[in-house]
């Protein structure tokens, strides 16, 4: 884009937002089963809409210039510390920033004298990649443990074998999200406090959530604070608590621990710089947004989500069981659900579901874990999930006739041997063409199923590496 020379008419500019999303996935309705939470109610969308355009221009940097700031979060976060066992709090962007000041405030009140070499952060591998993001940034080494094939679950067992001198924080999640289920979270607590290390609940999923479906009736395993040993704790209101993009809490049972994950610097001639988050100037729209969204649901409004959330995740299991050559992975918990096929290539189906109007979101395969479809149940869910299943019966069977990707003789050691770095973005946008993937602007959603065949046989590192120059491409001018 260029700068226009004069300012453009809001009609023009609105009608040009609505071209540039032409082709994304609709974000209510339930068909995009990912990324996107839906109550189903319009009124709830429009109070949090209203609420964060109230508060949009509000800078949440100083709290004494605009105490509406403190007020509102101390609300918001008062509400998730009363469900989730107490503690002092942080309301944050999203579920990667929880985390990465959870991780911060174990480093920096972790005693040095304790520790002879790097600190250390000792995870399940189904534990989500914003820890080891965390990690890369805060300069700690990751201690990756596997988990039960079965289960999914994380053994105590195994993560007592891990933890060491150099260990600053243990971490589980309630739950995971690659196949929905809680790990042992009073077995792997009480393990971190014998040995004297801090115990982070990542409940970025489920913390919103849980409470609501064991209200309904769900058998949920204790996970917050409440528990001996769980010293932090993050949860994301942006997921099940239906909130606006942008809402998170991480609360610690330590208010000394919330005061080590905050920063604050008095060297240089400016204005005072205190900051309980990563960021410093930033929006209040998304508090905002989730101190209306909260008032709007109420306690009530959450448990009736939660009964239809349970209901629907009941019947999708159920559903995905009855057909031939699909099975769900582990006995999920929550709401999330992950299938993979016998004689099925999950890839394929993605694909077909993708042509028939769903997303179904591809997990590939790790650790002994088989590549899958991942299926965010949420509110809205119930109401199409008959729909649901008759696509993923349908494209199962399309998946079946077509069969799995084939690729070329050679072409993942090809990929995997590539020096990537002495690609430019040109010519890596061609091998991607190479392989039936358009990345030129205006071309729409290519098929995925032959890149996702790729990745899958390609180690984690080359993953990685694949997908930085795929970012780096399409956001190529």
């Amino acid at each position: 884009m260029n700068l226009p020379p004069t300012g453009v008419p809001t009609g023009d500019l609105l009608a040009e937002l609505v071209r540039l999303k032409q082709h994304d996935l609709p974000v209510r309705g339930g068909q995009v089963t990912a990324y996107v939470y839906d109550t189903g109610r319009a009124e709830v969308n429009d109070a949090a809409t209203r609420a964060y355009l109230e508060m949009l221009e509000v800078n949440c940097l100083d709290p004494t210039a605009f105490p509406s700031v403190v007020e509102m979060e101390r609300q918001v976060v008062g509400a998730v510390a009363d469900v989730l066992g107490g503690g002092h709090g942080i309301f944050t962007s999203g579920g990667t920033e929880s985390i990465m000041l959870a991780v911060k405030a174990a480093r920096d009140t972790a005693s040095a004298a304790r520790r002879s070499g790097t600190p250390k952060l000792v995870l399940p591998v189904t534990a989500h990649p914003a820890f080891h993001k965390a990690a890369h940034y805060l300069g700690v080494e990751v201690v990756a443990v596997p988990v039960d094939l079965e289960t999914y679950k994380v053994r105590p067992g195994d993560v007592e074998a891990a933890v060491d001198a150099d260990t600053i924080l243990v971490a589980v999640s309630a739950p995971s999200y690659p196949q929905g289920v809680v790990d042992p979270v009073a077995e792997v607590a009480a393990v971190a406090a014998a040995a004297g290390v801090p115990c982070h609940v990542d409940a970025c999923v489920g913390g919103w959530l849980l409470p609501w479906l064991r209200e309904a009736g769900a058998a949920i395993p204790p996970f917050d604070l409440s528990v001996p040993g769980v010293t932090s704790i993050s949860c994301d209101l942006h997921k099940f608590g239906y909130a606006p993009k942008g809402a998170s809490v991480v609360l610690f049972a330590d208010p000394a621990m919330r005061r080590a994950a905050y920063f604050a610097s008095a060297a240089w001639p400016g204005y005072t710089i205190i900051n309980a988050t990563v960021q410093s100037s930033r929006s209040a729209g998304p508090l905002g947004g989730a101190w209306a969204t909260l008032r709007a649901l109420g306690r009530e409004g959450y448990v009736e989500l939660g009964r239809a959330t349970l209901a629907a995740t009941k019947r999708l299991r159920e559903g995905i069981a009855a057909v031939p050559g699909l099975r769900v992975l582990g006995e999920p918990e929550s709401s999330l659900v992950a299938f993979t096929g016998d004689d099925i290539d999950v890839f394929v189906l993605a694909d077909e579901a993708r042509a028939r109007g769903w997303f179904l979101q591809p997990q590939l395969s790790y650790a002994g874990i088989p590549a899958n479809l991942h299926i965010t149940v949420t509110g809205v869910t119930l109401t199409g999930v008959e729909a649901m299943l008759k696509v993923i019966a349908e494209s199962a069977a399309a998946a079946r006739e077509r069969g799995p990707v084939q690729l070329p003789d050679g072409l993942v050691d090809l990929v995997a041997g590539l020096d990537l770095d002495a690609l430019d973005d040109p010519s890596f946008a061609e091998l991607a063409a190479a392989v039936g993937v358009d990345l030129r602007p205006g071309q729409g959603q290519p098929e995925m199923a032959a890149v996702n065949t790729i990745l899958d046989a390609l180690p984690a590192a080359s993953r990685e590496s694949v997908l930085v120059r795929f970012l780096s491409v399409i956001y190529s001018r």
